[in-house]
């Protein structure tokens, strides 16, 4: 008995390793696995029949690509947001609603400046005219390249932060660069306004460093918005010429308003000593275009913005065409009454309106006008610390000027001159320098001459006159029609007053 007893114990205990076996298979198969792949111990005893405990707590999932990619994003856009000193920002690449307009006008010709056009095929064939203008100026000077690559390369972080965007130059492209572009433009300068080609030591046969027709095309290059450079880098490596101590203090900007003068949209040529007494560097001057802009917008107090035409605009500023509608076209407002004179005046946007007359000063229009307004815009566009004073005058010039009629008008009265085929031309011109144009009508310098004047439209008493000076006032040939008819109606009426007298009043 006592073995049979063990027996049956034994057989119990077998059944019962079993039992836990199976349990423990089942546990393993229904719990999560751990990050190793192992799963968590269920501590079971024989007899417990509570329920294996849940984790309360998992880990979380692992990211997917999505995720993963998503984050990189922003962690670039974190980097970019420290690394971007928006504060310091003066030379842009133009938007592309800008662009649409005219891309050629924003491109040069010529002669890239800069970094954003210096791979440009079309433009290669300037870079050994570059290195020939180093080369002369280490000459003349006795100094070694590495003085000026040394010094621009202590400006190096500073010059750019001034570009918009990420410039793919390593350090020593974008230093050599900067010593190249700056060299040659403080040659062309100083040849062009200051000492002569000759002194400098160029032939007056040389292809570029002389007085012949390329200039006017690397003028008009040096005033793109894309094709700049730091004036302050143009100001140390002058310093470096002359052995000045400290930098030259104005005397690249006075000399960069004389060379770029021809482009100015007036007949005004400005003499040496205008040049003297405006000094840019002292008001924070950027770049040539912003050196340029000052010079156009140099002498004389604009008048204060005002707010105005409430019930045009819900916005300030804004890019429709119909609401940057300032004024009516020339030859409304002459059916209004409004007389046209030019101003005799050198600051061609210094517009004058009093008792019915509309002084406008004198503007010259060349072949260059278009890409100089547009590039003078596109900056006051992007640059946040430069007022609209340009853009106000073109959108203004853009309300007068609808038709070729209205160009021919003005000059007519000696306000437009242009070089252009035909007034169809500079109206065509006008239309479309604003396309796309960002502006606020209540911060324009000439919004308180517009409210005067389309108030003076607006009076019907104006209209009635100017009617009646245009139908029978016009030429010698209507007064003198206007006068016969005047004399026939007296006599008409004298002939029937006295014969309805003489029918009541018989003579005896």
């Amino acid at each position: 008995m006592v073995a049979v007893f063990n027996k049956e114990l034994l057989n119990w205990y077998l059944i019962t390793l079993k039992l836990k076996e199976t349990v423990d298979a089942n546990c393993a198969r229904s719990q999560p696995t751990t990050p190793g792949g192992r799963a968590p111990p269920l501590p079971i005893t024989l007899g417990d029949t509570a329920p294996p405990p849940q984790n309360l707590n998992p880990p979380p999932p692992q990211d997917s690509p999505w995720v993963i990619s998503i984050r990189d994003k922003l962690n670039q856009a974190r980097q970019l947001e420290c690394l971007s000193p928006w504060a310091k920002l003066s030379i842009y690449r133009v938007p592309k609603s800008l662009r649409e307009g005219d891309e050629k006008a924003y491109i040069p010709h010529l002669v890239s400046i800069g970094p954003y056009h210096r791979d440009r095929r079309r433009l290669r064939d300037m870079e050994h005219h570059k290195w020939r203008a180093l080369h002369h100026v280490l000459k003349r000077t006795g100094h070694d390249v590495h003085l000026y690559l040394h010094a621009v390369k202590s400006l190096e972080e500073r010059a750019r932060s001034c570009y918009e965007g990420h410039i793919h130059l390593s350090s020593n492209d974008f230093v050599e660069s900067l010593v190249l572009d700056g060299i040659f433009m403080l040659e062309l300068f100083r040849g062009a306004v200051g000492e002569g080609f000759r002194t400098l030591g160029y032939s007056h046969c040389d292809p570029v460093f002389a007085i012949r027709g390329t200039m006017h095309s690397i003028q008009r290059d040096m005033i793109m918005l894309e094709n700049q450079i730091p004036l302050f880098v143009l100001d140390r490596l002058l310093a470096l010429q002359l052995r000045l101590p400290e930098q030259t203090s104005g005397l690249v900007a006075r000399l960069a308003i004389q060379f770029l003068d021809p482009l100015m949209p007036n007949d005004h040529q400005l003499n040496k000593t205008d040049a003297a007494a405006f000094d840019p560097l002292a008001e924070g001057g950027l770049h040539c275009l912003d050196v340029f802009r000052r010079n156009l917008l140099r002498t004389g107090p604009r008048p204060v913005p005002r707010v105005w035409l409430r019930r045009w605009s819900h916005r300030g500023r804004v890019c429709d065409r119909r609401r940057q509608q300032l004024v009516h076209c020339v030859t409304e407002l002459r059916d209004a009454g409004i007389k046209f004179r030019k101003r005799k005046t050198d600051r061609f946007w210094d517009i004058e309106f009093t008792n019915g007359v509309l002084k406008i000063p004198r503007l010259l229009i060349h072949d260059g006008t278009k890409s100089l307004f547009l590039n003078l815009i596109a900056f006051e566009q992007c640059h946040m610390d430069c007022s609209n004073d340009i853009t106000s005058y073109v959108i203004f010039m853009d309300n007068l000027i609808n038709s070729e009629e209205d160009v021919r008008y003005l000059h007519y009265r000696g306000i437009i001159e242009h070089w252009l085929g035909n007034d169809d031309e500079v109206a065509d011109l006008f239309n479309k320098l604003c396309q796309e144009v960002v502006f606020d009508i209540n911060d324009s310098y000439l919004s308180r001459l517009s409210q005067q004047l389309n108030r003076y439209y607006n009076h019907k008493w104006n209209s009635w006159r100017a009617s009646l000076k245009h139908k029978y006032f016009s030429n010698p040939w209507a007064i003198i029609s206007l006068i016969a008819a005047v004399v026939l109606l007296v006599l008409t009426l004298a002939q029937t007053f006295y014969s309805v007298y003489g029918y009541y009043r018989p003579s005896s």
